[in-house]
């Protein structure tokens, strides 16, 4: 046999006898001092001996060389016989490790567990009911008889590397069995009487404060020395004392704070209470039939005149709107619940109240809030702000399509009018809708917006075609020309167009059927109007009146007086219209019939007032404070 194979059979031979002496060191037989020092001299010899650099030990040196890129060292085959030994013993001690822990927390429980865990969690409950009672405590032993029954019930399923850190809920049963539900006992013992005594001596908003108080001490004194697992245990035990059995008299305080408008104490019972499971429904209705009632309230303050009023009707929504968001904002710091509420509320009260049953028409608000729309874009200025408050009603309204056939029908009148300095506005207003409600619902806004820029355009090149066949006697005067499927608007009757407006009528059509000789171009008179000036009176006026009032009107250019028979035929207006525009006239003085009481006019329209025999003359004597007369 070659020298160096009876060399790896003795290494052989010598760790099985360090092996060897390992186990007698651990199974505590008893050695000699002398065999001590043998085994001493045994690891000695084999980490020392030089004739271990076998050519085995110089491959893998060489090998692990090559691998780490590093050069050679002397002390490599040291290392690597260091490292034999250690894998050697370390594979042999962990195969007795899991079998010593085992004894070990045996001998745990025969000895100290079982004749002192009664005693011991009785001492830890005591100890904790006194630190409730503000007494001081040294929380180290609590904590380490915690930890004594967590690992005593992780052990007893120990299969793995021993790891707390990794405890399962099994692992867990002697803690729940032994601590935690006497904890839990004897927590419901103390704070059921302490419950007791603090609603019989404090005010209810008192005693939320010492239950939240509570609250924040049992998780901390989890946090402290308690397992985590015990929190959600503890704290539906305190939720069912403090608040759940207490219900009835919590809900009756909520309803007193609200109607006191303590909203301070009212947002901390809010807060508390409604964090156990399915209080905020009560909470929430405590909430709406207070607010509610408050907001019908300011609405029936106004009713009477804010029918007709739109601007006096949206101001008071948003007033009401921002009053309940500042308590929202100032004491519930947005609470995502009691958000909902108010938007319910606020959605509620927008779209049912007294001028909704008033008017008998649940539209009503949609149409009060396009009317107000109309104010503020006819003004002309930098309403940016405003705008921002119309989208707030907006997005309560119900009944978004009603409100988008009125503004379009206002939008349509405003173009006409030539209200071009709110053009910004206009558009900024139409693409806020467009955000809320898509592209669809601003569709018809949007083409009747671009077609006031087309027939501005139009407009332009007809002046244009006027100086090029130099035509001048037109008036000054806008045009807004509409596709006849964009609009529902049935064309006007046969209307005779006065002499002073002829030309300008006949050149423009001439104008724009030679620019679209297929189309058709119909006339809606009953959206015209323009301004008149008075000649005859002392004082100079200017009427801005519709183009009936003014067909009627400018008569009187021609005779001082008229029948009513014969001003109609001269107008063509339908005889129904024709009454009405005429009693406005009647009514504003600018003409006067002697046949007619004129206090009768006072009264209102009615058409037996009128008859078609009666003589209407021009009123030379007309007083007027204002300049402009309304729209009809």
């Amino acid at each position: 046999m070659p020298y160096t194979d009876r060399n790896i059979n003795s290494n052989d031979i010598l760790i099985r006898k360090i092996l060897e002496g390992v186990e007698h060191i651990y199974r505590t037989k008893e050695m000699q001092p002398i065999s001590y020092m043998d085994l001493h001299n045994m690891v000695y010899n084999y980490c020392q001996n030089t004739n271990t650099q076998s050519q085995s030990f110089r491959s893998a040196i060489s090998r692990r060389r090559t691998q780490t890129n590093r050069p050679y060292d002397p002390h490599d085959i040291n290392n690597l016989v260091y490292e034999e030994l250690y894998t050697k013993l370390k594979d042999y001690l962990k195969t007795y490790l899991e079998e010593i822990i085992k004894m070990a927390i045996e001998i745990w429980k025969l000895v100290f567990f079982q004749p002192l865990q009664s005693q011991v969690t009785l001492t830890c409950l005591q100890l904790i009911n006194a630190e409730r009672q503000n007494e001081t405590i040294d929380a180290r032993f609590i904590r380490a008889a915690v930890q004594s029954y967590v690992e005593l019930g992780f052990c007893e399923n120990f299969s793995v590397p021993y790891c707390i850190g990794e405890i399962t809920s099994s692992g867990l049963k002697i803690y729940k069995d032994y601590f935690e539900v006497p904890f839990l006992q004897y927590t419901e013992e103390f704070y059921r009487r302490e419950a007791a005594y603090l609603l019989v001596h404090n005010s209810m908003s008192e005693y939320l404060k010492k239950v939240k108080q509570r609250f924040q001490e049992e998780m901390c004194r989890v946090e402290s020395y308690l397992h985590s697992s015990t929190l959600a245990p503890l704290i539906e035990k305190l939720e069912q004392i403090f608040i759940l059995d207490q219900l009835e008299a919590i809900y009756t305080e909520a309803k007193t704070l609200l109607y006191d408008e303590n909203y301070s104490d009212f947002a901390f019972l809010f807060k508390l209470v409604s964090r156990v499971p399915n209080t905020i429904v009560e909470l929430k209705k405590i909430i709406e039939e207070n607010f509610r009632p408050k907001a019908i309230k300011f609405i029936e303050r106004i009713s009477a005149t804010a029918i007709d009023a739109p601007t006096e009707y949206v101001k008071l929504v948003l007033k009401i709107h921002n009053e309940f968001f500042k308590v929202a904002q100032n004491f519930f710091n947005n609470d995502e619940h009691f958000i909902a509420v108010v938007d319910k509320i606020c959605r509620n009260f927008i779209n049912n109240n007294v001028l909704t049953e008033a008017a008998d028409n649940a539209r009503k608000p949609a149409e009060l809030l396009a009317r107000y729309c109309d104010i503020l874009l006819r003004k002309g200025s930098e309403i940016e702000q405003e705008v921002d408050q119309i989208m707030i009603v907006f997005d309560y309204v119900k009944d978004k399509d009603v409100f988008e056939k009125f503004y379009h029908r206002m939008l349509f009148k405003r173009l006409l009018c030539n209200v071009r300095e709110s053009k910004d506005c206009e558009e900024s207003m139409i693409l806020r809708l467009k955000n809320a409600c898509g592209l669809t619902y601003i569709s018809k806004l949007q083409k009747l917006f671009q077609d006031g820029n087309v027939s501005k355009t139009l407009l332009d090149q007809y002046r244009i075609y006027c100086e090029k066949k130099k035509i001048n006697d037109i008036v000054d005067f806008t045009v807004l020309v509409r596709s006849s499927n964009s609009l529902s608007l049935s064309a006007s009757s046969n209307f005779i167009i006065p002499i002073e407006l002829k030309q300008t009528f006949d050149s423009f059509t001439k104008f724009y059927m030679e620019q679209h000789n297929t189309r058709k171009l119909i006339w809606l008179h009953q959206h015209s109007k323009g301004d008149l000036q008075i000649l005859y009176t002392d004082k100079k006026y200017i009427l801005h009146v519709s183009i009936y009032q003014m067909g009627i009107l400018l008569l009187f250019n021609k005779l001082s007086s008229w029948t009513v028979e014969q001003m109609q035929d001269e107008t063509q207006i339908k005889i129904d219209l024709f009454l009405q525009v005429l009693y406005s006239l009647l009514k504003s003085k600018l003409i006067k019939c002697y046949e007619i009481n004129h206090d009768l006019l006072d009264k209102g329209f009615n058409a037996s007032y009128i008859k078609m025999n009666y003589t209407i003359h021009i009123n030379e004597n007309f007083r007027r404070n204002r300049k402009e007369y309304s729209d009809f």
